[in-house]
């Protein structure tokens, strides 16, 4: 074969490798897992609290039914929004005790994607989002608790994370929440800002300077990178660039054997909204933790507010009794496009799906760290549903 043909082979190879990579995901069969998503942050059809779930269940084939895959718009609990600002909340408030338990029967696994829920500001396109108002819906629900009661009791898997438990969530839900899996919100939760140049960021929450000015005599002196602590009695802590910060942006330190069993860097850059928790580690393993590299001023920032220096990022529970995980920090937000998961090995070219120089992409925190973890844990307990079924 002359150089010429090779060289021609190669380009028609590259041209239909995407049609062979649909062909294949067509060819992989289906794999039936129920599962319950409760996401009631939901402010388009697009799904973004949800999509990251939804695009692994469609990529890796698991399907609601013997037939159907999942579908961002229609298959989870919560929020719905229509056009010219109605919307419908299907969310479990309109189950009764009876109809909780027959879904935890029914669904094999729940995932709350978010609880956050939606507010006037965000709903009503005339009003600046960047200012709290009123509540729509959101927050954890009496009917949710008893929900993930059952599935525990059931010994299913409960998958959760920022902002499951956090406000609007009432006092009384988060401490069952807390005594049922044996963690604990500190109230704090926190961002990185690529600016916190009020003048040069548009997304910087109002409420979030506003709460910081009351404290410090009506002055926000930031202009550079850093993090943003607030909890939830209002108040604001800021950790800058150089005056608090090394390095800016938090990361997320995994062990050594959970990068390994799950195939997960040992280092990432974690640039959205994160959760300060502490966890009983005689109940739950630590498999990831938020770093903060902070200078002798951050640290004493932290440590006069009473923020850890260190906290979990992902904690687990893995046994006869149940399963569990939380993850602290907006794991499942992250801006895909559905229509990449029907290509089928499509994170052997990750590379192509994200910013290389935009260092706050989320998506290469998708592919890298969130694809491979919720892939493991859903195929392993996938596996360990069909042991069982096969050994009735």
């Amino acid at each position: 074969m002359t150089k010429k043909r090779i060289i021609w082979l190669i380009v028609i190879i590259i041209i239909l490798l995407p049609l062979w990579m649909v062909v294949w995901w067509c060819l992989t069969p289906k794999k039936k897992l129920v599962v319950a998503i409760i996401d009631k942050t939901v402010l388009t059809p697009d799904g973004q609290e949800h999509v990251s779930l939804t695009w692994i269940l469609n990529h890796e084939k698991f399907t609601k039914n013997k037939t159907e895959l999942y579908k961002v718009s229609r298959d989870y609990f919560g929020f719905f929004p229509f056009a010219n600002e109605k919307y419908r909340i299907k969310g479990l408030e309109r189950f009764s005790n009876d109809q909780l338990n027959q879904l935890s029967n029914d669904a094999d696994l729940v995932y709350i994607t978010d609880a956050y829920g939606v507010y006037r500001n965000e709903w009503l396109s005339q009003k600046n989002n960047t200012e709290r108002s009123g509540m729509i819906y959101g927050g954890l629900s009496e009917q949710d608790i008893n929900f993930l009661s059952d599935i525990k009791a059931k010994h299913k898997l409960i998958l959760t994370e920022f902002n499951s438990i956090g406000s609007p969530t009432s006092d009384d839900i988060r401490d069952k929440f807390e005594q049922l899996f044996s963690l604990h919100w500190t109230g704090w939760t926190g961002r990185f800002f690529e600016s916190l140049d009020t003048n040069i960021n548009t997304e910087l929450p109002r409420w979030l300077i506003n709460d910081y000015k009351r404290e410090n005599g009506g002055k926000w002196p930031f202009t550079k990178e850093g993090i943003a602590f607030v909890n939830n009695k209002d108040q604001v802590v800021v950790l800058e660039k150089d005056t608090h910060l090394t390095q800016p942006i938090p990361k997320i330190i995994t062990s050594e054997a959970a990068a390994r069993a799950y195939n997960l860097p040992e280092q990432i850059n974690y640039p959205f909204w994160f959760d300060v928790l502490t966890t009983d580690t005689s109940v739950n393993k630590i498999l990831s933790h938020f770093q903060i590299d902070f200078n002798n001023a951050g640290k004493a920032e932290l440590v006069k507010y009473g923020i850890p220096l260190t906290f979990p990022a992902v904690q687990m529970h893995i046994g006869d009794d149940y399963q569990f995980a939380y993850f602290s920090a907006d794991f499942s937000d992250n801006p895909l496009d559905i229509s990449s998961s029907y290509f089928k090995g499509a994170e052997y070219f990750k590379f192509l799906f994200y910013n290389h120089l935009d260092h706050i992409d989320r998506r290469k925190f998708f592919w890298f760290y969130y694809r491979p973890l919720i892939t493991k844990i859903l195929d392993d307990y996938y596996d360990k549903i069909k042991k069982h079924h096969l050994g009735r």
